[in-house]
């Protein structure tokens, strides 16, 4: 298994993509950047053009084409991006992840990550607030009671199969945190009160940080985890391991 440098030790500007929806990402913002340092050094000569011709006739400056068709063509320019961008956050967002994608509840709490598996019954628990208990082994708040939830896998890293589609169903238990795994293209925040989902497909095996984006506390810079990509066979591995320890 590879264990991926981080950002700043690669020679590229972001980490190595390694999810699915990542390569339109990237090309987006690629795109993006050239269009926009077109547009500057563009911008900059007709400032320029526009400056000597008013020196030299030394008259009221009025509209021309000069002026006309470089606003036009970046008015359209902008209208492409707005396009292509819309387009790619509506097939991330506002599309649902394919009925058979993997479920994983993720959880942010001062400071920690957690994450949580259904089990062989494909169902999770219940869970309730008042019996949240981080010391005792609780920290999720997870009934007793609930036969759903007896299987149930609390993990504090992210351990997902290459190659298979995931829906992350994001809750919060005391402020807005947010979710931010940068080789995975991926960043949503998870809000109080609100149960929250996003999907990605990891296709490359190896380890990547999970960060929060959002100041949570004075804590806030140590509340990382990571995200482990493995093989399927390591992945069902993991789970009976996993089920074996929560048994007993």
């Amino acid at each position: 298994m590879q264990l991926v440098s981080p950002g700043w030790v690669s020679p590229q500007w972001m980490p190595p993509n390694a999810a699915a929806h990542g390569f339109a990402l990237d090309q987006l913002m690629r795109w993006n950047l050239c269009a926009m340092a077109l547009c500057f050094f563009v911008a900059h000569l007709l400032l320029f053009a526009m400056f000597l011709r008013r020196t030299k006739t030394s008259a009221v400056a009025t509209p021309s084409r000069l002026q006309a068709i470089p606003i036009a063509l970046f008015c359209l320019l902008y209208l492409a991006m707005a396009i292509t961008a819309q387009h790619l956050w509506a097939s991330n967002r506002f599309e649902g992840a394919a009925p058979g994608s993997m479920q994983v509840e993720v959880t942010g709490r001062q400071f920690q990550w957690y994450f949580r598996y259904p089990g062989p019954d494909a169902t999770f628990g219940n869970t309730r607030p008042e019996i949240i208990a981080p010391a005792s082994g609780n920290p999720l708040g997870l009934d007793p009671a609930d036969e759903h939830g007896q299987d149930d896998i609390v993990s504090s890293e992210l351990v997902l199969p290459v190659n298979h589609e995931v829906d992350l169903t994001l809750r919060a238990q005391d402020v807005v945190h947010g979710l931010f795994i940068p080789a995975m293209r991926l960043k949503q925040n998870a809000v109080p009160g609100q149960i929250l989902h996003i999907h990605f497909t990891p296709i490359t095996t190896g380890i990547y940080p999970i960060l929060c984006t959002q100041v949570c506390g004075l804590g806030h810079a140590r509340m990382q985890a990571r995200l482990r990509v493995v093989t399927t066979i390591q992945f069902q591995s993991w789970l009976q391991s996993r089920s074996a320890a929560s048994s007993h």
